[in-house]
């Protein structure tokens, strides 16, 4: 699987980055090696593919097993392109899904390697940032490794919210300080100790992208 990833991963994103040129800030501010997290805000479905294609490192994502899975050339295709980029199948629709996702990341950060994931849950609708979800405090602090915020800008021109197919547009992706929450929050509640490492994470992602707040939870439209 490496040696794949290896060779995919250096024909995707050079390709993915001459056609979209994205631009790139605090690229030096991102560790090299040892595990850590990218927490990034989330407006878009390309998020996930923008992240790999400009990070210094590999950075493992989460995505529906379905793209794996397809059949004939262009199930190939999908499952070589997402392959390429390091995402890893995961089955949404079993009920143990969230569990399953926090022992892949886990998993991931235990060999040493970045792990992605966005705070607020699932994508902005509107363009605002939505209060964080304590799930990625519980990873960085359950696993002992830094948090990289990530702010992405224009990622909504890049791929709409219900857009099959991505688009030219400008696309800013800023990566913030690390945020090393180790040995910060002993003989603090559990409870407290993750909304408050959230609450700084958030803080951070806002502090990169200038989005207006929302205040509340994001929350997945009813199908």
């Amino acid at each position: 699987m490496a040696v794949l990833y290896e060779a995919l991963h250096a024909v995707v994103p050079p390709l993915a980055r001459a056609v979209w040129r994205p631009t790139v800030e605090g690229v030096d501010r991102v560790p090299m090696t040892g595990p850590v997290l990218f927490a990034s805000n989330h407006l878009s479905f390309a998020d996930s593919v923008v992240i790999p294609i400009v990070a210094p490192r590999k950075v493992v994502f989460l995505a529906k097993a379905e793209y794996f899975t397809g059949a004939g050339i262009k199930g190939r295709i999908s499952k070589a392109w997402f392959e390429g980029l390091g995402m890893v199948p995961v089955d949404r629709n079993d009920t143990r899904a969230a569990l399953n996702s926090l022992d892949v990341a886990l998993e991931v950060l235990g060999r040493g390697e970045a792990f992605g994931i966005y705070p607020e849950g699932t994508r902005s609708r509107d363009g605002r940032l939505y209060r964080g979800r304590t799930g990625v405090a519980q990873l960085a602090l359950t696993a002992g490794v830094p948090v990289v915020p990530v702010g992405l800008i224009g990622t909504d021109q890049l791929q709409p919210v219900d857009s099959r197919w991505p688009r030219r547009a400008k696309v800013t992706v800023r990566f913030g300080d690390p945020l090393d929450v180790t040995g910060r929050f002993e003989g603090v509640a559990p409870g407290r100790a993750r909304r408050e490492v959230t609450d700084e994470i958030m803080a951070a992602i806002h502090g990169l992208t200038g989005q207006e707040l929302a205040g509340a939870y994001n929350e997945a439209p009813v199908a």
